[in-house]
């Protein structure tokens, strides 16, 4: 049986259906999980999306974590569920207090909108499993700069918990972090996006696909 992968739609958000093709391009059922219910429908695995979630009024994330569905992910997440947080999403994974650190304005305040090299810092998460050392994805966020108590950047690193690293640092991030994940190695945020870089009629490069097919095998793992 294949795994089925929720994708959260939020008021403003942009790129849930992109992350829905890339869930089905990678070989799993996708599953449109709507922000206002608070029922995972049975999936294996949660991509929060990016794009603007209630037009990053307040601060970026900071709505959507209060959403009744991001109840249900913190819920789900604590009990070993793999999720995915791309762009504002991470931000809304911040906020919700699943992944350490925040994501502020970019260094000179400049929105950036690139195709990007990341180094892979940590291929032993739920979904970074089968990526090389090195992926191409495109990148597009005013407020990505990684931030952090320099003791949770202390520890972050000693743990080897970052996952991804800018290969020129535009946005100014601290030592360069790109994404993080938490203890157990199933919660991943990234500022980049993956789910844009699946098919080179589209993307940069079909990087971004190793993602959600390392998931896809990381689910038929658990438990077995």
């Amino acid at each position: 049986m294949s795994a089925t992968i929720g994708v959260i739609t939020f008021p403003g958000t942009l790129d849930d259906v992109d992350a829905l093709r890339a869930v089905r391009v990678a070989g799993a059922e996708p599953r449109q999980l709507w922000h206002a219910d608070d029922d995972l429908a049975g999936v294996d695995a949660v991509v929060v999306p990016g794009g603007f979630s209630y037009g990053d009024y307040l601060r970026s994330g900071a709505i959507a974590a209060q959403a009744p569905m991001m109840g249900a992910v913190v819920e789900a997440a604590k009990k070993g569920m793999p999720v995915l947080g791309i762009c504002n999403g991470f931000q809304i994974l911040t906020e919700s207090g699943l992944l350490p650190g925040a994501l502020t304005r970019n260094q000179n305040l400049d929105f950036h909108c690139v195709d990007t090299y990341l180094e892979v810092a940590n291929n032993a998460t739920a979904w970074t499993g089968q990526l090389g050392e090195r992926i191409y994805v495109p990148a597009k966020h005013g407020e990505g700069r990684f931030q952090a108590a320099p003791e949770t950047i202390e520890a972050l690193e000693k743990e080897g918990r970052v996952v991804f690293r800018y290969t020129d640092n535009f946005n100014g991030s601290i030592n360069g972090i790109a994404g993080v994940t938490n203890e157990t190695g199933r919660v991943v945020g990234l500022m980049p996006h993956p789910e844009h870089a699946i098919e080179t009629l589209t993307g940069p490069s079909t990087d971004g696909l190793g993602l959600f097919t390392s998931v896809i095998d990381a689910i038929s793992k658990i438990g077995a």
